[in-house]
């Protein structure tokens, strides 16, 4: 049987992951595995962890490598279980370079490491700040707006548009700091064993996806 394709996205705060995420799922059926949002639903469950998860997501921190590889597995035990899988999106992960280890290795696991594809999107730390301050989400549906200083209800189904605790700047900034101490290493792994596409983020977003769908 054909390995399913595995994409992993990279990026800045801001570099438009999700949105080419949504295109690319939209596209060709391809599954999720969304580190933050496995994470925003575990911590809603009220124990310790889920608590903890919340109190260090809402500080711009950074959740230990064991727990978001626990997520990831029981992700990938679901799926695997499921079968006909097509692919898999990762979604902003690895962001240490334990994790990008332990993910080949979960990969190989799962027998889903022969087709592999590693995209960065690609902008400045100036960049990532302008745009998250500027970003809203639906509280209902999740659409992700560039918030216009008027529009605050969603257009497509009418949820409060909200900004996200972690979106705060000060988080932002935080989470650009360890972007460059943590997940730089994991782009040059990726770039050292041939596996790394660099796509500019800065263009327009159709622009971007048709970079992505040329790489894949």
């Amino acid at each position: 049987m054909e390995s399913p394709l595995i994409v992993i996205f990279l990026g800045k705060p801001g570099a438009g992951k999700d949105t080419q995420m949504e295109l690319l799922k939209e596209k060709m059926g391809l599954d999720f595995v969304n580190s933050g949002d496995l994470l925003r639903e575990r911590k809603k469950i009220n124990n310790f962890t889920g608590n903890k998860i919340s109190q260090i997501m809402d500080n711009g921190g950074l959740i230990l490598t064991p727990v978001v590889f626990n997520l990831w597995m029981d992700r990938f035990e679901e799926l695997k279980n499921r079968g006909n899988v097509k692919g898999i999106i990762m979604d902003g992960s690895p962001r240490k370079i334990r994790e990008a280890y332990l993910l080949d290795e979960a990969l190989d696991w799962y027998e889903w490491d022969k087709n592999m594809k590693v995209i960065l999107i690609d902008i400045s730390d100036e960049e990532s700040i302008e745009r998250i301050g500027k970003r809203r989400y639906c509280a209902q549906c999740k659409e992700i707006y560039i918030y216009d200083g008027k529009m605050d209800k969603c257009a497509k189904c009418g949820g409060e548009l909200i900004k996200r605790l972690d979106d705060d700047i000060s988080c932002v900034k935080n989470r650009l700091a360890w972007f460059k101490e943590e997940v730089e290493p994991v782009i040059n792994y990726y770039k050292e064993s041939n596996r790394l596409i660099i796509i500019n983020g800065k263009q327009e977003i159709e622009k971007v996806f048709e970079d992505i769908l040329k790489t894949i």
